[in-house]
C-alpha cells in the first residue's frame, strides 16, 4: 500500500508534463503498472481470478 501523501502527490497536476507517471487507482502502487489495464501487477492478478476483468482467464497448457 502506498503512502497517503504519494497518492495525494500524483494527483496534482504536475508542473511539466514529463513528470507525469501512472499509479494504480486501487492501491496506489506506482511500480509494475500495466498500462492497458490500468493498475499493478497484484491487483490485476486479483481481479483477474476473482472474474472482474473480461476476456482474461489463466494460462494452463
Amino acid at each position: 500500500m502506498a503512502k497517503k501523501s504519494w497518492i495525494v502527490k500524483q494527483k496534482k497536476e504536475p508542473k511539466y508534463s514529463t513528470r507525469k507517471y501512472n499509479r494504480c487507482p486501487v492501491c496506489g502502487r506506482a511500480r509494475a503498472y500495466l498500462t492497458k489495464f490500468g493498475l499493478c501487477r497484484i491487483c490485476f492478478k486479483k481481479f483477474a481470478l476473482e472474474g472482474y476483468i473480461p476476456g482474461v482467464k489463466k494460462a494452463s497448457w
